[in-house]
């Protein structure tokens, strides 16, 4: 069982459901992510998504593109990103995290990491760090089948973004190859933008579960507690960025950890309520 199957169903076990946060890795600073993953665990984060910095991020709004750009203006790039990993689990090895990101860097890294008997070795150095799960917005279900195949056999979960557009056919073939939990966007269009509806939310969830038997999240446009503890009432996720990233990038570098933590801890409360 892997680590976010076992948080999933002891989650399930005690009646409560996960708070999945999400940050841009080297944001706010090049050198907080480690410190930041560990508070938010410590404010009630059961799974933690790791945004990959990348210069095209399709499906980001401004919020999350520009924390972005500013880790890439660091230098932080996916080897950089599996380093924060392997940081964070040499005092944390219960807590889940995914990395989200897109195509382009993970292939890049396999690429200039490419060795003759290893199929991907993003996959291999993701899986020895300490990655649970790998969200890639631009990869499609019918085209990663042997990628999904490949992160099993490292214990490792493939998570799926469905939208409120998805088809019965693109949530069968999400169904196929998905592992760990899929990650339901309740808002057309990107990250941050518009006003959430809790009613078409709950409407699309019992659609969804006739596909997919995997834990089902839901983020975009989640920013506080009570919106939260709606969402967690028909879902089994909740997921959070844009709003931590908004919160931590004016804070000073001893403080975002904090700023973080009883954000979450907010929100934690509310959901549990």
């Amino acid at each position: 069982m892997s680590r976010i199957d076992a948080t999933f169903a002891a989650l399930k076990a005690s009646g409560r459901k996960a708070l999945i946060p999400f940050v841009t890795a080297g944001y706010p600073y090049a050198d907080v992510t480690p410190d930041l993953m560990h508070a938010m665990v410590a404010g009630g984060a059961d799974v933690i998504e790791l945004g990959v910095p990348f210069s095209d991020p399709s499906a980001d709004g401004p919020v999350i593109q520009k924390a972005g750009d500013l880790a890439l203006s660091y230098g932080i790039g996916l080897t950089q990103v599996i380093a924060m990993v392997r940081d964070f689990r040499l005092t944390n090895q219960q807590t889940p995290v995914v990395l989200m990101g897109y195509a382009n860097p993970v292939e890049r890294y396999d690429q200039k990491h490419a060795v003759s008997d290893v199929s991907s070795p993003f996959v291999r150095d993701a899986s020895q760090a300490g990655v649970d799960g790998v969200l890639i917005v631009d990869y499609p279900p019918e085209e990663c089948e042997v990628f999904a195949a490949d992160l099993r056999a490292h214990q490792m979960d493939l998570i799926f973004l469905l939208a409120p557009t998805s088809t019965d056919e693109r949530m069968a073939q999400v169904a196929r190859v998905a592992s760990g939990y899929v990650y339901y966007v309740s808002l057309k269009g990107v990250t941050g933008a518009g006003t959430l509806d809790t009613d078409a939310v709950a409407a699309m969830l019992p659609r969804i579960r006739s596909h997919i038997q995997t834990p089902v999240g839901v983020g975009f446009g989640i920013r506080d507690g009570a919106t939260a503890k709606t969402i967690a009432q028909v879902a089994d996720a909740v997921v959070m960025g844009s709003k931590i990233i908004q919160l931590i990038e004016h804070a000073p570098r001893a403080d975002v950890a904090g700023v973080a933590q009883a954000f979450l801890h907010g929100v934690r409360v509310a959901m549990d309520s």
